[in-house]
This record gives structure tokens, C-alpha cells and sequence, in this order.
């Protein structure tokens, strides 16, 4: 783990890197999810229950707000952008709420929908966490579902973690990526048998304080009303609208496909902020 950065340090990393600034995630993209989240493509509401009043451009209108893209709705091709500035805020407030599980010692659901890049940053706070005494629930391991591959077939889909408790997808090969929030969805289903036999009406005895996610592992979380903080591209707007709806606590705008390792300094920041260290 790298050295603590100051605020300046990591904004340079940020737009040296294409983590936020001008990012990879061409425009033409962006516009396209807004358009099918809007829709109400399933694929794109990453298991939120959105308001039908939502329109391209207030959507277009929020991601300006919330993610920093280009305000112009004639820019319909090229290079997008994420505000620098909103995602040292928001990484802030991340730090903020995971440094309040710490000191509380929360209960705490991890997961990925981008285990190739974001693995490690979920693991270094995942170990923190449980080394300031939280408990890492790992419900529904080994869960498996059907997804369709688009050509005709299917393909099956299991939850497996990585140490010590980061949630994500695999098949006999490889992780997946995912937008799907039926994982989270069976995971808090399993966590939903645990109540105690003394207090039926009680909630379960190990439900989640808080999930640190993305993609629809995030979105069934705070779905279900559990207080979730996560990380989403400009083309993720499903997210974007569920904090603005209150739903999702806090959504840290970046490019959440760069090479692992570039993501150090924003997990070195977000546990300093916390006051937090990874024991690994």
C-alpha cells in the first residue's frame, strides 16, 4: 500500500492516469446506457427500482451533476469526462461511512461486478475492516444461476469470494464481469433466513450495515434499503439515480477499467480517510 496522498497528489494521479478527467469511456456509450436505463432495461437499472419520471435529459442533467460528463447534449461522439473533484468528494464520504463501520464494527457485505481491476482495492479495505473487528458476511457461496451468452445458449454463473471476503462472479475458468443483481439478491435472501429463534420478529441476526459495491451487487443492496456506498463509470447512470433517488448512499464517479494497480493511491486515500490500515 503506497503512502497516504494529499488531495492534489491524487487528483493529478486521477486525470494522469484517465481514472477521472478525460476518460476512456467514449461518449457514445454514455448516451446509449442513459437512453436504455430510461427504457427501463434491466441491464442497465443494476436491480433499482427507478422513478418512471426519469427522461435522457434529466438523466443527462444528474450525471452532469453527480459524475462531471460534458453538459452539451450536441456532444454525442468522442471523449467524455469525470470531474476530478467529485470524485475526491465522494471518495471522502466513502472513507467517511467506511471509517463509521469501523469504529461501530458493522456488519459488511463486499462485492465486485469488475473483479479484474477493482479486486484489490475491495480486498485492502475488506481487510481492514475485518482487522478493526468488523464481520465480513460471505452469504450464498457456491450460489449458481443461468445467464444467457446472446448466441443461442446459456452459460452458469457461481458466487465465490476472494479472501477474505469480496464477492464476486466465476465459471469453471475465469471471473466474470456483471451488471446483475440477482447474486446480491440470493445472498441477502440466505441472510434473510438467519433470524433468531428468540426474536422471530427481529431482523436477521447477521443483515448487512453497510455494502462497499458496484454494478447490481450494489444497486439490490441499496434496493433492499441496506446503506450502500460504491464506484461507477459514466456510463454506469443506474447508480448515479439511485443516490439521487436516496437509495445508494454514496457512488464515487471513475474509470472503473485501468489497470489494478492504479487504483493503490484511491484505496491508500479512502483508508486514510476512514483511519483505517490494511493489516495485508
Amino acid at each position: 500500500m503506497p503512502p497516504v496522498p494529499t488531495r492534489d497528489e491524487l487528483r493529478a494521479h486521477l486525470v494522469r492516469n484517465m481514472i477521472a478527467g478525460e476518460v476512456a469511456t467514449p461518449r457514445e456509450n454514455n448516451l446509449r446506457h442513459y437512453r436504455r436505463m430510461v427504457a427501463g432495461h434491466p441491464y442497465y437499472q443494476f436491480g433499482l427500482e427507478l422513478k418512471p419520471s426519469w427522461t435522457e435529459q434529466t438523466v443527462l442533467e444528474m450525471m452532469v451533476e453527480r459524475c462531471g460528463v460534458d453538459p452539451d447534449p450536441r456532444h454525442e461522439f468522442g471523449v467524455d469526462t469525470i470531474d476530478p473533484e467529485i470524485t475526491l468528494d465522494t471518495l471522502e464520504a466513502m472513507g467517511d461511512r467506511i471509517g463509521l463501520a469501523a469504529r461501530r464494527r458493522e456488519n459488511v457485505v463486499i462485492a465486485t461486478g469488475h473483479p479484474a481491476t477493482l479486486t484489490p482495492l475491495y480486498q485492502a479495505v475488506a481487510r481492514a475492516l475485518d482487522g478493526a473487528g468488523c464481520r465480513l458476511l460471505t452469504p450464498a457461496a457456491g450460489w449458481t444461476y443461468e445467464i444467457e451468452t446472446g448466441h443461442g445458449g446459456s452459460d452458469l454463473r457461481r458466487i465465490v469470494y476472494a479472501p477474505p471476503g469480496v464477492a464476486m462472479l466465476e465459471d469453471d475458468h475465469r471471473t466474470h464481469h456483471t451488471h446483475d443483481p440477482q447474486p446480491m439478491e440470493a445472498m441477502l435472501r440466505e441472510l434473510a433466513g438467519t433470524v433468531s429463534a428468540d426474536s422471530p420478529e427481529a431482523k436477521p441476526d447477521f443483515w448487512p450495515d453497510l455494502a462497499i459495491a458496484d454494478h447490481g451487487w450494489a444497486g439490490a443492496a441499496g434496493q433492499a434499503g441496506i446503506d450502500t456506498v460504491g464506484f461507477a463509470d459514466c456510463n454506469d447512470p443506474a447508480l448515479f439515480a439511485g443516490a439521487a433517488e436516496g437509495k445508494i448512499d454514496v457512488v464515487v464517479p471513475l474509470d472503473d477499467g485501468v489497470s489494478p494497480q492504479l487504483y493503490a493511491p484511491l484505496t491508500a486515500y479512502i483508508l486514510g480517510r476512514a483511519g483505517l490500515r490494511d493489516p495485508g
